[in-house]
């Protein structure tokens, strides 16, 4: 079965509305961290911490500034959730476990948002609110920085400054995050999305039984969980919750907060480097690959392929009815070619193609478009393997916009890439060897893809889960944590050097040999490259699980 007339209907209303916002919105992202002139309320911030917004960084000190802060993030909201039983608006919910209080720390952090707890019975208002929604904002905004930091070293040349970390982080917060937030906010409630400090409301059930229904601050921390593609739900069902995610319209506002900023950040790196032309080939990589992984997990949920599925005539088990198949399977494959992990639906329950779809979105490295910054600062590296590999084919030294690609850039680049494929390589085999497999409630194939699909998700920082297994033990905290910890931290490092080594160089012109870098053959290049890297690297794997399980 093809994709029905509504699911391409909204498919095709979101591309018009992306395309749309693509310039007047990636203009004004521009704007913000291109400017030089700070507002009275950054300049009391920059006093405060002490920061000199003049002074600029090196790569190291750039790094050494997100690191640091983001340090004392994670131990902030520690804290915060082992002390939760001592705190106003606590709902009388008890501390958190040590294990999973470091595993959500980690989490909210890293742009993950992995959540092992329900966060209606686990998380009293004022962590949500203090901590995790906090968290939403500063780590989307840590992401949008190192990718301008990247485009800040092809632009710059001979010089070592990136910028300053601490005056990205403000800007991109105050000036960009929160007022789409404020009035996104705004939005949802008009669609019914909860807003409120209530500790619950009695109910009675269909059934004659009564049900506490916690309310919450919901409609604040929705929008920029999807808009700083960060994922983590207020409530355990996530944007499939009625109080999150209302309606059939609210469902596409929040796929749109999902895209809008990580495919509007193209358009910045065009007119950073002075050639837009660079920018629309970017975007049109990630648009390829987009529009290819929507219309696949479409077609495989409409087809249904599987007993039950069959002979009920649809795959509608773990999906709501108000969305519908296609609206469930789009959602899931804008939430996982982000590093969003949003769910409107149970993936678990996904054919097993489809659900190999999610898998492969999160493997291609969450480029297309990616995470907010981090699918940037992804695709631009896949673009320096693509020259390197085709300056290999005609024998001359790559070059890309003008910098030259030499053995320390392509290797900057290659640790980059390889650091995701160890930690969910081995911490797959790791579970298993260890018998902390046993907690996925499948056996066979689908057990893989369970185990397959935690790593996965929490070594790309995307958050989503198969959720047919437990992982609320320490082991599976602590490792899950730590796959987080170092899959968004190490190639950020990588990038943040890759910066560096770019900017010193003096910038090489463009010659008869110089491959150029913004038609269709190198657009093609990139999406061929990244395709295949994949291809090699996890073929392997969905071989035995959702490969072995669909076929």
């Amino acid at each position: 079965m093809s994709m029905t007339t509504a699911g391409v209907l909204f498919v095709l209303s979101l591309v018009v509305a992306l395309v749309a916002v693509h310039r007047p919105f990636g203009d004004y992202l521009y704007r913000v961290v291109a400017g030089t002139r700070s507002s009275r309320v950054e300049r009391g911030i920059y006093r405060l911490v002490g920061v000199d917004p003049a002074a600029e960084q090196s790569w190291g000190v750039y790094a050494r500034g997100v690191l640091a802060f983001s340090a004392v993030s994670v131990l902030f909201l520690y804290g915060l959730q082992r002390l939760q039983d001592r705190l106003p608006l606590s709902l009388g919910f008890d501390p958190v476990v040590p294990h999973g209080a470091w595993n959500t720390a980690v989490s909210f952090v890293t742009n993950t948002n992995w959540q092992w707890y329900s966060g209606e019975s686990t998380m009293g208002h004022l962590v949500q609110m203090t901590g995790l929604a906090v968290q939403n904002f500063v780590s989307a905004a840590v992401g949008i920085a190192v990718a301008v930091a990247l485009v800040r070293g092809f632009a710059r040349s001979r010089t070592g400054e990136l910028g300053n970390f601490w005056v990205d982080l403000t800007r991109i917060t105050l000036r960009i995050l929160l007022p789409v937030a404020v009035l996104g906010a705004l939005v949802l409630m008009l669609g019914g999305v909860v807003q409120n400090l209530s500790g619950g409301t009695e109910v009675s059930t269909l059934t004659g039984g009564s049900q506490t229904i916690t309310g919450g601050p919901v409609a604040g921390q929705e929008v920029i969980k999807e808009l700083g593609t960060n994922g983590g739900g207020f409530y355990n069902a996530n944007s499939a919750h009625p109080f999150e995610n209302p309606t059939a319209w609210t469902n596409w506002i929040e796929i749109f907060l999902i895209l809008v900023i990580p495919f509007s950040l193209p358009r910045v790196f065009g007119r950073l480097v002075g050639q837009r032309r660079q920018g629309h080939a970017i975007a049109a990589v990630m648009a390829i690959l987009a529009l290819a992984s929507v219309t696949l997990t479409n077609v495989f949920e409409l087809a249904g392929h599987g007993t039950v599925p069959q002979a009920v005539g649809a795959a509608l088990e773990g999906k709501e009815v108000r969305f519908d198949v296609s609206n469930s399977a789009t959602f899931a494959a804008a939430t996982t070619l982000t590093s969003t992990g949003a769910v409107n639906s149970f993936h678990d329950s996904y054919t097993a193609l489809g659900g190999m779809m999610t898998l492969g979105n999160m493997m291609l490295g969450e480029v297309a478009p990616g995470g907010v910054g981090s699918g940037l600062y992804g695709l631009l590296v896949l673009a320096v393997i693509t020259v390197f590999v085709a300056g290999l084919m005609v024998g001359r030294t790559p070059e890309y916009l003008g910098k030259k690609i030499g053995a320390r850039e392509m290797q900057f680049a290659s640790l980059y890439f390889l650091v995701t494929p160890a930690l969910v390589l081995t911490g797959t085999a790791a579970a298993f060897a260890t018998g902390n497999a046993a907690t996925a409630l499948n056996v066979g194939p689908h057990k893989l893809s369970e185990v397959l699909y935690a790593f996965t998700s929490a070594s790309n920082n995307n958050g989503s889960a198969f959720a047919g297994i437990t992982v609320n033990t320490p082991w599976w905290n602590t490792a899950l944590g730590l796959c987080m910890l170092l899959g968004r931290f190490l190639p950020i490092i990588f990038v943040l050097a890759l910066a560096g080594s770019l900017a010193r160089q003096q910038p090489t012109p463009a010659s008869e040999g110089t491959l150029p870098t913004h038609r269709p053959l190198f657009i093609g290049m990139v999406v061929g490259v990244t395709v295949v890297l994949v291809a090699l690297t996890f073929l392997p794997a969905l071989a035995l699980g959702p490969l072995a399980e669909g076929l």
